[in-house]
């Protein structure tokens, strides 16, 4: 595998790592199957730390370029053609724009050991705390999404914020961790009893589920969210221009 890094270039090295990965990967023998070199050898080869060889390939297990398989190796995944909605926007600017006024129903802060999904994704170890922010939130007539969100702790938040202002409002100004990226999966799910509750909905009705993947400008994660929309209550539009 081919990588070659500018150690004096203001692109940080795992960006470069990252570029340059995404187009190795599209070689006919990864395509084919052949796993990459592994982390150890290869960030020996570049003559990196671990950590920022990881945090450059869980950037591209994320996004489904990259398979992990526990005692194996990692894999690429075939090519495929995806599609990118641009000009993200919070969920109290999309609110905003559409001249919804929305009401808090319930919010719930809480540190909790995290997953090994979410290890993953923020490159922390199990042992270490992170805070998870759980909102219920709607109309005045009635609640139609329920967040959940956890954050990175290297941003430094201590659970004392005050909520109830902007998310990426009290990052920026606050934190200094501005949202500049977002990657978002979109599924059809049935309701469990918890969310049925919630949504005042029946059980097993059908909602809509949205994983919100949020970066900086260096590409470091800030925020893993999923929301649990009620299905008549949410459109996702998607524009493209040739």
């Amino acid at each position: 595998m081919k990588i070659t890094l500018n150690h004096s270039s203001p692109i940080p090295l795992h960006v470069q790592i990252e570029e340059q990965l995404r187009i190795e990967i599209t070689a006919e023998k990864y395509q084919k199957g052949v796993k990459l070199p592994n982390e150890m050898d290869l960030s020996k080869q570049l003559g990196i730390s671990r950590s920022t060889l990881r945090q450059s390939i869980n950037k591209l297990v994320y996004e489904g370029l990259l398979v992990r398989k526990k005692g194996v190796g990692t894999f690429a995944k075939k090519s495929s053609i995806i599609s990118k909605a641009q000009n993200w926007l919070s969920f109290s600017q999309e609110m905003k724009a559409l001249g919804i006024e929305i009401k808090n129903y319930e919010l719930h802060l809480s540190w909790v050991k995290p997953t090994e999904e979410l290890c993953l994704f923020f490159d922390i170890k199990d042992d270490v705390k992170i805070l998870k922010l759980e909102r219920l939130r709607g109309k005045a007539e009635y609640p139609f999404v329920y967040f959940i969100s956890y954050f990175n702790p290297r941003i430094g938040l201590t659970g004392n914020e005050d909520f109830s202002r902007p998310l990426y409002e009290i990052l920026e100004q606050d934190y200094n961790s501005i949202a500049k990226l977002s990657k978002e999966e979109i599924s059809a799910i049935s309701s469990d009893a918890v969310l049925a509750e919630k949504l005042e909905i029946k059980t097993g009705e059908p909602i809509l589920k949205r994983k919100r993947f949020v970066f900086d400008p260096g590409s470091r994660p800030l925020e893993w969210n999923v929301g649990y929309y009620k299905a008549d209550s949410f459109t996702y539009t998607l524009e493209f221009e040739r």
